[in-house]
């Protein structure tokens, strides 16, 4: 079997993973659902290790990465993780408050409320491009509603894992939550366990193998995927904003990530000044090119690999490859970095249009009518974002009536992620069920209905023996 390792007392142990679920459903067992003065000490000792901490973990996303600047993971992680802990301390007394249900005529005398309890112990696996917040957000997440929690981190980013692991592990008793690492095939022993809950954020082709695996136990599942966002610009709008907007989506953090516009759809006579305003608003955001301090590299040997070859697909395939900014040859001077780059005249069978990019390469798909961009979208699975760049009108309103995706971004790309009264999540390949906001919280509880019965009840009528009061019930309902 596998071993798990935990801190306890600063002390490394062993435990095995069955063991751990094991003794964390027992402590869930008898200590019974939290209160809310509880779940909130818990909320803000989680936020006290980001600020107390904010240094160590800017240095170890750094040292994972090989390259990412400060202000981008305490922009894109620390503030983002904090805002919706916030959000979700603030709002759990309205969270938790049982909710009042409608009750028939027939059951008037009684009454009906849905309360929400915890699950128990919940699992979340969680990916390397976001190591903190998209293991912290989720966990925040579990905790408000009232649950155990087992981590695991990725093996991917392992300074950054090793430092949420020692820093939860010191704050939190490990039958609350034990922070997890290893490789995959900790995962997927991990993704095998009979939890309450299991959430993965990671590929679609991972997710396959976490909802097959959880399968076995009949383990209900939330998996955040990712898939080919789409960005469609209306015709004649290729103005400095979205050219600035959609170019900060593609290459934050060097595009690695789930929400990134991952292709963007624009009119055929839009193409030259579409390329021109990206180049130019990717050579204000990094003006000192692809090797400055604020672009970052690609997080592993093998993602760049495979980034670079989806370039020499396309390029094989008579595609034209156009790298935009400035001093885009500086690439080569550090490693492991692609400068930005966009993809002109891809070919739907090209490695880079079949599969998710998540690196800082834009392919440029052109169309004639706004309905062939809608159906060239319809015609691929149903992405986890999808945004829209023009006036909100008519075009606005058909994108969003005849498209469906996770969520929508109309005039921003990656803002939408920051709404902590927004569900975030996708639908078919690009995920299921959603978190952030009081979707979260409910999908992390038992959403439990209850009735009680009052001392009298037409209903009773309708018992045996029947009679006349029977008749005249039926009478009453049926007519």
């Amino acid at each position: 079997m596998s071993v798990l390792l935990q801190y306890v007392n600063g002390h490394e142990v062993n435990y095995g993973p069955a063991a751990t679920l094991s003794r964390q459903r027992t402590a869930f067992l008898n200590g019974g659902a939290p209160t809310l003065a509880q779940r909130r000490a818990d909320l803000k000792k989680l936020r006290g290790l980001l600020t107390d901490h904010r240094v160590d973990w800017q240095a170890a996303v750094a040292a994972d990465f090989g390259h990412r600047a400060h202000h981008e993971t305490a922009i894109m992680e620390l503030v983002p993780t904090l805002a919706g802990i916030d959000y979700i301390s603030r709002n759990l007394r309205r969270f938790m408050r049982p909710e009042r249900r409608y009750v028939p005529a027939l059951f008037r005398m009684g009454s009906a409320r849905v309360e929400y309890q915890p699950l128990g112990v919940v699992g979340i696996i969680s990916p390397w491009n976001y190591p903190i917040n998209l293991a912290l957000m989720p966990l925040a997440t579990a905790l408000a509603a009232g649950n155990r929690v087992m981590l695991k981190v990725s093996e991917y980013t392992p300074v950054t894992s090793d430092l949420m692991h020692r820093l939860i592990s010191q704050a939190f008793d490990r039958f609350q939550v034990s922070v997890i690492t290893g490789d995959a095939s900790i995962a997927q022993e991990f993704s095998r366990l009979p939890f309450d809950h299991l959430m993965l954020t990671g590929s679609t082709k991972t997710g396959r193998a976490v909802m097959s695996a959880a399968s076995e136990n009949l383990v209900p599942v939330t998996l955040e995927l990712g898939g080919k966002s789409p960005v469609i610009v209306a015709p004649g709008r290729i103005t400095e904003h979205a050219a600035r907007r959609i170019a900060y989506g593609k290459l934050a953090n060097a595009g690695q990530t789930c929400v990134a516009p991952d292709y963007a759809l624009v009119h055929e006579n839009d193409v030259d000044a579409f390329t021109e305003a990206f180049s130019t608003a990717t050579a204000r955001l990094y003006p000192n090119g692809p090797d400055c301090n604020s672009y970052s590299t690609i997080a592993s040997e093998a993602h760049f690999d495979r980034l670079t070859a989806l370039i020499d697909d396309a390029r094989a395939h008579g595609a034209l490859i156009l790298p935009v900014g400035r001093n885009v040859a500086q690439a080569a001077n550090r490693e492991r970095t692609i400068a930005p780059t966009l993809i002109l005249n891809p070919a739907p069978g090209m490695d880079v249009m079949q599969e998710e990019i998540f690196g800082p390469i834009l392919p440029i798909v052109t169309y004639r009518t706004l309905d062939q961009a809608i159906d060239y979208i319809n015609e691929r699975p149903r992405p986890l974002a999808l945004y829209y760049f023009g006036p909100e009108d008519d075009a606005c309103d058909r994108v969003l009536s005849r498209t469906t995706s996770g969520n929508v971004g109309i005039n921003s790309t990656l803002m939408h992620v920051a709404q902590d009264d927004l569900p975030f999540g996708g639908i078919g390949h690009s995920g299921m069920g959603a978190y952030h906001g009081i979707e979260g919280f409910r999908r992390f509880s038992h959403a439990r209905g209850i009735y009680a019965q009052g001392r009298r009840n037409l209903a009773d009528l309708a018992q045996p023996p029947y009679g006349t009061a029977a008749n005249a019930l039926l009478a009453w309902k049926l007519g």
